[in-house]
Formats: structure tokens, C-alpha cells, sequence
């Protein structure tokens, strides 16, 4: 999560929040939280249309905090408000890890029905390329055929001796 959206969340202004945050930086290794670069920041200012306008144009470039980064805010900010919000947050984190451990298999499933329609495309590929090849194989085979028909067909008639009927004169 973002700082400016845990200010909010927490009923505190985003200044006085990174304040206490750089006051306790030890609190906050780099798998709790992290400061985006300028890059960072203008990429995610350029995707997200839920970043309020005032801090589009922020010198500082925010903190973005792990659910661990997030937990320590509470130890910082003294709130009730903050508090209780970092008590549903946390809520929200394990409901979150909750579902993700009670549905693997149905994810897991999922991505093996993901795996069966990629190969299934492809086979489907390969077989419309081989009906294409047979086609055209076939194709020739017939016209084959028919040339050499024609050919008999030909000789045939070139062989055969008309028979007269009737009287022969000499």
C-alpha cells in the first residue's frame, strides 16, 4: 500500500506520517517498505487514475509498504483511528492469505485448464496445418488421377479399330 493511502486510511496527514516513518527508518527494513523511484512513481502516476492530483506532482516520490511494512505503522502512529485500522487491515491480510491457502486447489486447477487450452490451441494448429498439407497432397492426387484418365482415355481411342457392319466391298 501506498503512504498517501494509509493517511488517509489512518486519519493522518501523509507529511506527518513519512515524518514518523523516517524517524523510525529501523523499524522499516527493505522487505516492509520501500521508496519508489522517480521512474517508478511516473509510471504508476501515468497507469493509476486514483492517485489524487496534489501528490501527481509531489516532489517526493511515496512509500509503498509490504503487509509487514503496514503492521509496523501501527507501532508508530499512537491513533485509535490507527489502531483500529491497521486491526482490520492486518483482518483483511489474513482473510486474503485465508482464501488463497483454501482455494490452491481450485488455483491450481484453474491454471491446469489454462495449461490444457494453450496445448489444445496449438494442437488444433498443427492439425489444421497437416489438413492443409493433406488437402493439398490430395489435391494433387486427384488431379494426378484424372491427367492419367485422360490419357488412357486418349489411347483407348487412338487403339480402337472401328468395326464395319454390313458389307465390305472391295
Amino acid at each position: 500500500m501506498l503512504d498517501f493511502d494509509l493517511a488517509i486510511l489512518y486519519g493522518v496527514e501523509n507529511k506527518r506520517l513519512k515524518e514518523q516513518v523516517r524517524r523510525n527508518i529501523e523499524r522499516f527494513p527493505a522487505d516492509f517498505m520501500l521508496e519508489l523511484s522517480k521512474v517508478e512513481w511516473k509510471q504508476l502516476v501515468a497507469i493509476c487514475d486514483q492517485i489524487p492530483e496534489n501528490l501527481k506532482h509531489s516532489y517526493a516520490s511515496p512509500y509503498a509498504f509490504t503487509e509487514q511494512g503496514v503492521a509496523m505503522l501501527s507501532g508508530i502512529l499512537r491513533s485509535q483511528q490507527a489502531i483500529e485500522v491497521n486491526i482490520s487491515i492486518m483482518r483483511a491480510f489474513v482473510q486474503m492469505r485465508q482464501f488463497l491457502i483454501q482455494n490452491r486447489d481450485i488455483l491450481k486447477s484453474i491454471e491446469e485448464l489454462k495449461q490444457n487450452i494453450i496445448q489444445l490451441e496449438q494442437s488444433g494448429e498443427d492439425t489444421l496445418a497437416a489438413i492443409n498439407d493433406l488437402s493439398e497432397d490430395t489435391r494433387k492426387e486427384i488431379d494426378d488421377i484424372y491427367i492419367a484418365l485422360s490419357e488412357m482415355a486418349d489411347k483407348k481411342k487412338e487403339s480402337v479399330k472401328p468395326n464395319r457392319i454390313g458389307f465390305v466391298k472391295d
